[in-house]
């Protein structure tokens, strides 16, 4: 996504409001059915080439996704987007509003600053779906009072239908990145597009990903090992290419910006805040929300049986604790059921420095070679 400022000013030049998101899973479903248009600020590293402006507001120990977004925001960003919209994650994104609002209003800029509360209680243990619908409808009424926009419940329900339409697509398009015929970086590239786009636009891109995918449909590649990624964001584009290029195949992918966010699929309903229950509450296990950590272990097991993969590959963006704390748990789980696990570490600036990478790439894609399947 090298060209985010101009997908930006492009929605702005046909007349969208936009809103930036963080962090990954925000109710874009509501904002479209008030025809906002959401933008998610997450993975921004091809975009932005330099933190000077973040590093003067966050420590360098901060995750490259903190501070790209946060320089995002207060550079290019500052002009073109209507408002931001966040929720509570991890430690670092839930001080990032008062360092970005006290940073623009030093500047002189207003930047309207949006955001909920998700409880991130177990449910089972306490029942906070009453504060938590509360905090939907509270957030209606503020986009209304914001925007000047009036909520419908008709057009709610039928870009629900919409939004689940595209997240079968993006479901279907991994289907023929595990069958070879789309690569995984182009497969990325495209899911990535999709969140700084229209509804209308995101369908474009992914029907013609998928047709493209099987146009080139060929009955098979030889003899290829299926590997499922893990991890906050996709590994850079030169990794990927030395994934693909030792003979492995990504059959499956646990990335959150990819799988975690499109796996999943709330029932259709033109009740906001029921809706929005089931879709945090039931949604694909991400250490981004806590309460689902006890389902991440047979979250990941189901997709190395679904997908059949002989590995997983963990792909760890530096300073990302909460992905950290899980990464020796989930490998020897993996390990003890026959499935080999590798954990690469990327840093901010490691777009320009994967040799080593591609060397444990090698190495282990020959190791699973030489290994018989379990």
């Amino acid at each position: 996504m090298k060209n985010v400022a101009d997908k930006i000013s492009a929605l702005k030049r046909n007349g969208h409001k936009v809103l930036g998101c963080f962090p990954l899973y925000p109710p874009m479903e509501l904002f479209y059915a008030l025809d906002l248009v959401p933008v998610v600020l997450w993975g921004l590293k091809d975009a932005i080439k330099s933190t000077a402006e973040s590093d003067r507001h966050l420590q360098n120990y901060t995750c490259s996704v903190a501070r790209h977004l946060t320089e995002f925001v207060l550079t290019e960003g500052s002009g073109m987007l209507d408002g931001i919209f966040m929720y509570n994650a991890c430690d670092t994104l839930r001080n990032l509003p008062e360092i970005i609002t006290n940073a623009t209003e030093e500047s002189g800029r207003v930047l309207p600053l949006i955001s909920i509360h998700i409880p991130m209680a177990l449910p089972e243990q306490t029942d906070a779906s009453a504060y938590f619908k509360y905090e939907i409808n509270e957030l209606i009424t503020t986009l209304e009072k914001r925007f000047s926009r009036m909520f419908s419940k008709e057009k709610f329900k039928q870009v629900v239908i919409k939004t689940n339409q595209l997240r079968k697509l993006m479901a279907d398009a991994e289907k023929l990145v595990a069958s070879g015929t789309i690569g995984f970086s182009d497969f990325s590239q495209a899911i990535h597009a999709c969140w700084f786009s229209t509804l209308e636009d995101q369908s474009g891109i992914l029907e013609a990903l998928i047709a493209g995918g099987k146009k080139g449909e060929s009955g098979g590649q030889g003899e290829r090992t299926g590997v499922i990624l893990s991890g906050i964001l996709p590994p850079p584009a030169s990794v990927i290419e030395a994934i693909e290029s030792s003979g492995l195949t990504v059959v499956g992918n646990d990335i959150a910006s990819l799988g975690r966010a499109y796996a999943s699929m709330p029932q259709v309903s033109d009740n906001p805040d029921s809706y929005f229950l089931d879709f945090y509450y039931q949604h694909f296990p991400c250490p981004t929300l806590l309460y689902s950590g006890d389902r991440r272990t047979t979250s990941l097991f189901g997709l190395v049986d679904d997908s059949g993969a002989e590995a997983v590959i963990f792909i760890g963006e530096k300073f990302c604790e909460y992905e950290y704390f899980e990464f020796p748990f989930l490998s020897k789980q993996l390990n003890d059921r026959g499935v080999k696990t590798l954990e690469i570490e990327i840093d901010i600036d490691d777009d320009a420095h994967t040799s080593a990478h591609r060397s444990r790439i090698e190495a282990f894609a020959e190791m699973l070679k030489s290994t018989p399947t379990h």
